[in-house]
């Protein structure tokens, strides 16, 4: 790639900017400083915010200072949404979830300078510090009579709410002064003339960049990314109505990874430009693949690996790829640590069951047969495994130590079909 925009652009990562040209130009003749801002409105961030940390980190690895802010103020007022009201969180609960996701965001970017391929260490802000001390009369004096509000109420999601029955608080009609202000603040403080966001902030992003026109009477840059969807246009990041977190204790490490592996042929190439590391090259070699090899998946299981090893790390994907495996007669389920293979299982069907049980009724009560004469002959066809261990006795009982960690024990009828025996 001839500069870092280009690779952006390549990777399907840029769908607006202020001035291309200048952007392009101040990104080449850099170092410049960039940042992006997160909201704590839930204890971790989501699929949709991954895609902004990855802009975020090629922007520090092609040699730029990135700024990370976790909006501990904009946090407590809430963005507009366009169909109703945020509830408001207490300040304590903000804070707490403030914590969390700076946690969850260090491992995507070097903060401490220990990356050599890294030439500025990020930097990590709270909004708070800065509003917090203002008074409300600074911030009306110094901060909104810069605003317009026939201006304001052109933005999406504003001229939504004015329109519908609920209306729109002051409170959230506020939010873009303050997002404009971190902007603001963070010129002021850092250099920093780039904002990133997600396309469906574009409103937002332009109050900052209207202001420090304003006010400093300089024009700085805006870069937003593409809403991901999929091939028939639905938004990516929803696993069985439910967000894709990026926090282990809401998505499991496993959970995480089969979310990726089974995504659409259609959109795994696009998936591997945005959300990986790997070359062109590399990318189109998997794209044949998918083309003359489908049925191997190869470009999934690139991508769910190389995902999970940037959100949860090297360990934890090693360990559900082994649980992946093992479920499937490919390696030994007794070999899993007990939270992998909770989480492995947690999806299957199954039932409560206690030690001395027979196989065959297992098979029964967790659905894998429909009667106790099908188990039988499920068994003695050569069917049936416990553990990944085939059954060829009908009598046979599930003991105690087939309760994997006390636990669980994985049934399995033939080669796909799976469920769990769980103690009570």
């Amino acid at each position: 790639m001839s500069s870092i925009l280009d690779e952006l652009q390549w990777r399907g990562l840029v769908a607006q900017t202020t001035d291309e040209a200048a952007l392009r130009e101040a990104l080449e003749n850099g170092p410049i400083t960039a940042y992006c801002g997160f909201d704590p409105t839930a204890p971790s961030l989501h699929f949709g915010n991954l895609v902004q940390l990855i802009v975020l980190r090629h922007l520090q690895r092609a040699g730029h200072r990135v700024i990370c802010l976790v909006g501990g103020s904009t946090g407590l007022i809430g963005d507009p949404r366009p169909t109703a009201e945020r509830v408001l969180k207490t300040k304590e609960q903000t804070a707490d979830w403030v914590s969390r996701i700076q946690q969850l965001v260090r491992p995507f970017l070097d903060f401490d300078g220990s990356d050599p391929a890294v030439a500025h260490p990020a930097i990590m802000v709270n909004n708070l510090d800065w509003t917090a001390p203002m008074s409300a009369l600074d911030f009306l004096r110094d901060v909104g009579k810069h605003f317009r509000v026939n201006q304001m109420v052109r933005k999406e999601a504003i001229a939504a709410r004015l329109h519908s029955d609920e209306g729109i608080s002051y409170t959230e009609f506020s939010y873009q002064l303050l997002q404009g202000l971190d902007y603001l603040e963070l010129y002021r403080s850092y250099g920093c003339t780039l904002q990133t966001g997600g396309n469906d902030q574009w409103g937002n992003l332009t109050a900052g960049s209207d202001l420090i026109h304003r006010v400093e009477g300089v024009s700085v840059h805006l870069l937003t990314t593409p809403l991901i969807t999929d091939s028939s246009g639905q938004k990516f990041g929803k696993s069985e109505g439910n967000a894709v977190w990026l926090s282990a204790e809401m998505t499991s490490p496993y959970a995480f990874y089969q979310y990726w592996l089974n995504v659409e042929d259609a959109s795994v190439v696009m998936l591997l430009k945005v959300f990986t590391d790997r070359s062109a090259e590399d990318i189109a070699e998997l794209e044949r693949s998918v083309t003359q090899e489908p049925f191997r998946r190869a470009a999934q299981r690139a991508l769910a690996a190389d995902v999970t090893t940037l959100v949860h790390g090297a360990d934890a994907t090693a360990a559900v790829q082994a649980a992946s495996e093992a479920l499937f007669g490919k390696g030994d389920l007794h070999a899993l640590d007990a939270d992998t293979l909770s989480d492995a299982t947690a999806e299957l069907p199954g039932a409560v069951l206690e030690p001395g049980v027979s196989v065959v009724d297992a098979l029964v009560a967790v659905g894998l047969a429909d009667s106790r004469n099908a188990g039988r002959r499920t068994v003695g066809e050569g069917g049936a495994s416990v553990n990944g261990r085939k059954v060829t006795d009908a009598d046979q009982i599930l003991a105690p130590e087939d309760f994997l960690h006390g636990r669980v024990a994985v049934l399995r009828r033939g080669r796909r079909n799976l469920a769990a025996a769980r103690r009570g």
